[in-house]
């Protein structure tokens, strides 16, 4: 798992590179400090370390690594050897001469003094010369940090030697700024200090203050489906990926090596990844995950190696369920397993799950135990449990051939598992139902199986939802059965419905004509008339016939989302009857899985708010739907309400957490399987919000080649929005214009007629004034205000006004300029959109400039940056930061040449400037966009070249000394 720091051309690198914590530990390092890097063994940590030191040493760091073995631990001065291999003759020039003897004799880079005794080993005893040593090494560290930030890394802390961990510790405590430590350290088991006995040095005293100690966490679905395809094994059906997944916990070790048995087993057994494993088949374990469990195993007592096979046998194993099936010391050969390094044992109660510390324990134990044993534990366990999944798991267990009892059994424990809002578990017993149902009932055999291919919609996982659905099809004659295999054909897709066209006309042959089944294809002919077709208006035909057809059936669900979808396609139409179709769709009877989904009359709600201005009502009703969501459906349906929401968020000014949300809508949505162009559309919009706009970029990207992957016309304009908003941003105009100018096209194209849909308007408006074509503007927001005006969409009115101010600006009419976008920003303030509010002051104070008056140009841009800095809008206030302070520094100009001046840097001028004007420190380092310490520091080089001595005599400098 070790990534070289470079490739051979042409290459890609075998790891997946860890965002989350990769970006938490460089941002934690640059600043200074310390971070214990913690995980089991295979969990990445020398991966993700090796993939931060490459990028840091890219960035100009300096590097100190050293990786200790077992074997090293007990020779002295071994991990500083290694540190210090690269250490050149002139950094131990500035050492005294009693210092630089020290170090070089620890060092082996000359021989023992007379006198000294054991020369190289005199460290590790203490006194007047091990404290020597480490003065010695504090300095050249100190050295080394003058010319360039340091990073020392100390990979597998626990078997650093004593010696080099106590100089460590010295160091850590006295050098100052520049200087960070990343120490990994083993984790599954207790693990011993780097310098071994007690009151010694331990892994986190390697780290300077702030320390961090943070966990690699485990990989995600996605991560691990990369990993495997970049060590190039099969591309295994998804349901195999996550099995993979589960087995391993998310360790990429754990997970390579359980592919490659599985991939051995497929080519020697001539098998394909369709035939192997099923759902009730254990996956192949290796031996080097098998032996080092075994012998953990094997290690234990008779009677508690019996309490964990029935343990491991058991769907969700409790002490009180052990207790019932018959082990009554359960409690106490548990804490035998913990001793052991089995299992974690419950802290709250006896009704509370052990979990295995390893996800294999399991498995290798069915496979270690004979199958009498397994047998008789799972006849003790359904004889114990009461509740219907796990007991009917264990009765299929013990049941070798087709059986309708039990079939019966698995069918009514799915039902069950659906009513708690597990259909993932409820698509498994599902599957395990048709698979017990006795030949002679078809019927029932292609009914649980479309069940279950339904649960797995719900569940997310669209592969297994497709194969059982085809399996289906195979087997089923009746027309209504027929139709609903191809329904989950369709909704499996996701928003790439364009590789489904022949499904329809084959769905539409099958309906035989039944009004019933039309009304559900015809609805679903709704959505790819939109996302495929690119064309509102056929959407809305098929929707209106849909839910015509559907209310004349009685088909409540059917009606209800039709509804939805009219009125969608209503409101973006810009149709007057749009409420009134929405109130249709809301109105009793209700029908919970509708009002639950995510193209639903509830999910729809939100919008009809947002497109009125009511941001608190929108964020409202999301919220709630959200919190219903993620107790009880789909995947699916939890992503996009989750995107509905970071949206509205950005929108009410607060970043931070729609950046949350919108990482976790894409978290759900990889996991899942789901199409991911929304979700990275959420992303890109918030990291332009409050994240960073190269993120927010390669976010964009994403979105968009996913949405073209799919040939989604629905998402891809919004893609293309968001990827033009980031060009804008940047300056880059010409680029924002091309892209923003692809959204209107098709926007326009598909019948957008209410500028409160697709808010893409006033930033094309914008970028086509940047770029000096503002007829091309005009024309823009004339169409878009001719809609808004129709509509009384408020808000949008307002940010159009904002950009005809900047086009008014372009052509030189300044002053006009400047009361639109005082009234357009006090008019975004009143409808509640800050940063649209403080696009429009920042604007302002660029127009106040051009008119001389830095005063209110700077006040401007004061505040904006107000406004930013309170939405935690880090990438538009950097932008505003720079705006203000460019006019704070024409407010006072510092000679660039001159009998002072010209002994500073410009990073000193600028620092020298701010100090002039009363900032403080960190105000400065603020609106520098840099640390305190870089401040700090360059303040101090000023005072020593202007022989300064306190800020007053630097004011008086400023103010008042006349330059040459």
């Amino acid at each position: 798992m070790t990534e070289p720091t470079t490739l051979p051309a042409g290459t890609r690198p075998l790891t997946v590179r860890r965002g989350a914590v990769h970006d938490t530990l460089r941002t934690h390092l640059t600043r200074g400090g310390g971070v214990l890097l913690t995980g089991p063994t295979g969990i990445g940590r020398t991966t993700v370390t090796h993939q931060l030191i490459a990028d840091l040493r890219g960035q100009g760091h300096r590097i100190l690594h050293c990786s200790p073995s077992p074997a090293e631990k007990n020779t002295p001065f071994l991990g500083l050897i290694d540190l210090l291999a690269d250490l050149g003759d002139d950094a131990l020039a500035a050492l005294a001469a009693h210092e630089r003897a020290a170090l070089e004799g620890a060092l082996l880079r000359s021989a023992p003094r007379a006198g000294t005794g054991r020369g190289a080993e005199a460290g590790p005893g203490g006194g007047r010369e091990a404290l020597v040593l480490r003065i010695a090494v504090r300095k050249v560290v100190a050295l080394l940090c003058g010319t360039s930030p340091c990073l020392l890394v100390v990979d597998d802390a626990q078997w650093l030697d004593r010696a080099t961990a106590d100089a460590l510790n010295y160091v850590a405590r006295r050098v100052g700024s520049g200087f960070a430590v990343l120490a990994t350290l083993r984790s599954e088991t207790p693990a011993p200090s780097p310098a071994g006995p007690d009151g010694a040095v331990s892994a986190l005293d390697l780290c300077p203050r702030p320390a961090r100690q943070i966990p690699v966490p485990p990989m995600a679905l996605h991560e691990i489906a990369e990993l495997l395809e970049r060590h190039d094994q099969p591309s295994w059906p998804r349901r195999l990926v996550a099995r993979l997944h589960e087995a391993s916990g998310g360790n990429p070790r754990a997970a390579l090596e359980l592919g490659a048995a599985l991939d051995e087993r497929v080519r020697t057994g001539g098998l394909d990844g369709t035939e192997l494993p099923d759902c009730l088949e254990a996956l192949p374990v290796p031996d080097c995950l098998r032996r080092p469990l075994i012998d953990r195993i094997d290690a234990l007592p008779s009677r508690a190696r019996d309490t964990l096979v029935l343990a491991g046998a058991a769907v969700r194993p409790t002490v009180e369920l052990l207790w019932r099936a018959g082990r009554r010391h359960a409690g106490a050969d548990l804490d035998v397993c913990v001793r052991h390094g089995l299992v974690r044992a419950p802290v709250s109660s006896d009704h509370e799950a052990i979990t295995f510390l390893d996800p294999l324990t399991p498995v290798v134990l069915r496979a270690e135990t004979p199958y009498e044993h397994v047998m008789a534990a799972h006849r003790a366990l359904a004889d114990a449990s009461d509740d219907a999944v796990e007991r009917a798991h264990h009765i299929a267990r013990l049941t070798a051939a087709p059986d309708p009892a039990v079939a019966a059994g698995l069918s009514a424990a799915a039902s069950a598992a659906r009513r708690r809002g597990a259909p993932r578990t409820a698509a498994r017993l599902g599957r395990m139902a048709a698979a017990y149902t006795p030949a002679g009932q078809e019927y029932a055999d292609v009914d649980r199986r479309l069940t279950a291919a339904e649960d797995a919609i719900e569940a997310g996982d669209l592969g297994f939802a497709r194969q059982l659905a085809h399996e289906a099809l195979s087997d089923a004659e009746r027309p209504a059965d027929r139709v609903r295999a191809w329904n989950v054909v369709i909704d499996s897709c996701g928003q790439a419905m364009a590789e489904i066209a022949d499904v329809f006309p084959e769905a539409v042959r099958d309906a035989a004509g039944d009004p019933a089944l039309l009304a559900q294809l015809h609805y679903r002919m709704s959505w790819r008339a939109w996302m495929v077709g690119g064309s509102a208006a056929r959407a809305h035909g098929h929707a209106v016939r849909a839910a015509g057809l559907a209310a004349r059936t009685g088909d409540r669900y059917t009606e209800l989302m039709a509804l939805t979808q009219q009125a969608a396609l209503e409101l973006f139409l810009g149709l007057p009857g749009a409420e009134t179709t929405l109130a249709a769709a809301l109105a009793a009877p209700h029908h919970v899985p509708a009002m639950t989904h995510h193209n639903g009359p509830l999910y729809l709600k939100y919008r009809f708010h947002l497109v009125r201005d009511e941001l608190d009502a929108a964020r409202t009703e999301l919220r709630t739907l959200v919190y219903r969501l993620r107790q009880r459906g789909s995947a699916d349906s939890l992503s996009q309400c989750l995107i509905g929401l970071a949206q509205v968020e950005i929108q009410r000014g607060r970043c931070g957490p729609a950046l949350t949300i919108a990482r976790q809508s894409l978290r759900i949505t990889e996991e899942a399987g789901l199409s991911q162009g929304p979700a990275w559309y959420a992303v890109a919009l918030a990291e332009t919000a409050g994240g960073s706009l190269s993120r927010a970029l390669t976010a964009a990207e994403a979105a968009r080649r996913h949405s073209e992957d799919d040939n989604d016309r629905l998402f891809l304009p919004r893609a293309l929005h968001a990827e033009g908003r980031i060009g804008l941003f940047r300056g880059q105009s010409e680029r924002a214009v091309e892209l923003l100018t692809r959204t209107g096209e098709l926007e326009t194209a598909q019948g957008q007629r209410d500028p409160a849909t697709r808010r893409w308007h006033a930033d094309l408006a914008e970028a086509l004034a940047a770029t000096g074509r503002p007829d091309e503007a005009d024309a823009v927001l004339a169409t878009a205000r001719r809609q808004a005006e129709r509509l009384a969409r408020t808000g949008v009115l307002a940010t159009l006004d904002r950009a005809a101010a900047v086009v008014a600006a372009q052509r030189g009419e300044l002053t006009y300029a400047v009361r639109l976008l005082e009234s357009a920003a006090g008019r975004l303030r009143i409808s509640g959109y800050p940063l649209e509010e403080a696009r429009a002051r920042v604007a302002l104070g660029r127009v106040r400039r051009r008119l001389g008056d830095e005063a209110s140009a700077h006040a401007a841009f004061a505040a904006a940056l107000r406004v930013f800095t309170k939405a935690d809008a880090r990438p538009l206030a950097v932008l505003a930061r720079a705006e203000r302070d460019r006019a704070q520094d024409d407010a006072v100009r510092l000679p660039e040449g001159g009998s002072w001046s010209e002994r500073l840097t410009s990073t000193e001028r600028s620092v020298v400037a701010r100090v002039a004007q009363g900032a403080s420190n960190r105000e400065i380092a603020a609106g520098l966009v840099v640390s305190v310490k870089t401040v700090e520091a360059a303040l101090t080089r000023a005072y020593r070249k202007l022989g300064a001595k306190s800020r007053v005599d630097i004011t008086r400098m400023v103010m008042t000394r006349p330059t040459v």
